[in-house]
């Protein structure tokens, strides 16, 4: 199994050593999922798997670009025949390799296949105890799931919990944030944003529910990144940062093309294996005007790196851009 803290130790290396390399890139291998929530944006239940060779390609680009970290994402990536390939490709570049599943059809063999591939890290989504209309990512549907990885995996294992959905639910992502510490796994809150990645105002209810999950979360980084931006949000005050994504953190479409991320879709929109250092310089600079209510855990991690240097934002080149931090109009987390 790959050492943790020679990952960590390479992850560190490339944040600090240049501004203009990306941090994490997450690459949709299929948009298809096997489940249908309400509040996601991000699935259909038909297209067909990204091809594979354009997926290894687009691999060896980012290793290139000297990306530190790729997570496979959908959809559902579990879906996509090719996926361990895809997943060794990304390792024997020495680039740490991640996915995020609803891990409905996780099995012993597939575990294990996993493992064998190098796979370094899994996040799955619950978000409630049983099925509704709302969420389909439910403990009782996975907690079999959460038993084998615990006894099997050789990965890490994260269980990332929405709030905001509704006061209802609240209780539910205690519950299974309880679970997750039982299992030894880390447990991670986001907050529900609207279509274009802003936030949707918590109860107080649901306030005190984040307050007592990062408590009991054993993520450090989760620690962090709630003390830096996500307290400011859950109280309804807009953050000052300046978002890296397109440069730090790159968001590709199962067309295989860059966006700032999955809820802000058709900028730049140049194909991946097109992109350069140059485009990841532009991006650096550009002031994103959805940034200030931005509730993207993943982009602010990416971009923290580079809060102490400041360097100046450039005007937005892109005409026709919205700066409110409305959905740019597809022309693509």
């Amino acid at each position: 199994m790959n050492s943790p803290i020679a990952s960590a130790s390479a992850f560190l290396w490339k944040a600090l050593s240049s501004s203009y390399n990306p941090l994490l890139a997450q690459m949709v291998v299929t948009r298809r999922c096997n489940l249908a929530c309400g509040y996601c944006n991000e699935y259909d239940d038909f297209s067909e798997p990204a091809p594979t060779n354009r997926l290894l390609a687009q691999v060896d680009h980012l290793a290139a670009l000297n990306t530190a970290a790729i997570t496979c994402t959908g959809g559902e990536p579990l879906l996509h025949p090719d996926l361990e390939k895809i997943i060794a490709r990304i390792r024997s570049h020495k680039m740490i390799a991640t996915m995020i599943s609803n891990g409905y059809r996780l099995n012993l063999k597939r575990i294990k296949q996993l493992n064998d591939c190098g796979l370094q890290e899994m996040q799955i989504s619950i978000d409630n105890l049983k099925q509704d209309d709302v969420s389909m990512k439910s403990l009782d549907h996975v907690e079999s799931k959460l038993e084998l990885l615990a006894k099997h995996a050789e990965f890490k294992i994260n269980i990332n919990s929405v709030l905001g959905i509704s006061d209802d639910r609240t209780e539910d992502v205690m519950v299974v944030a309880r679970k997750a510490k039982d299992f030894g796994f880390f447990h991670t809150v986001g907050v529900l944003h609207d279509e274009s990645g802003t936030l949707k105002p918590l109860s107080d209810k649901q306030f005190e529910a984040y307050r007592q999950c990062g408590d009991l979360s054993g993520s450090l980084t989760h620690k962090l990144n709630y003390k830096l931006y996500q307290k400011n949000l859950i109280l309804g005050e807009p953050n000052n940062w300046k978002c890296r994504a397109g440069a730090r953190y790159l968001y590709i479409c199962e067309d295989g093309l860059v966006h700032w991320c999955s809820q802000q879709r058709g900028y730049p929109g140049i194909p991946l294996l097109e992109y350069t250092k140059h485009d990841i310089k532009r991006e650096f600079h550009t002031e994103k005007g959805c940034a200030p209510l931005c509730t993207l855990s993943c982009v602010h991690q990416m971009s923290m790196f580079d809060e102490f240097k400041r360097k100046p934002h450039i005007a937005d080149p892109t005409p026709g851009l919205q700066s409110s931090g409305s959905e740019i109009p597809v022309s693509i987390e």
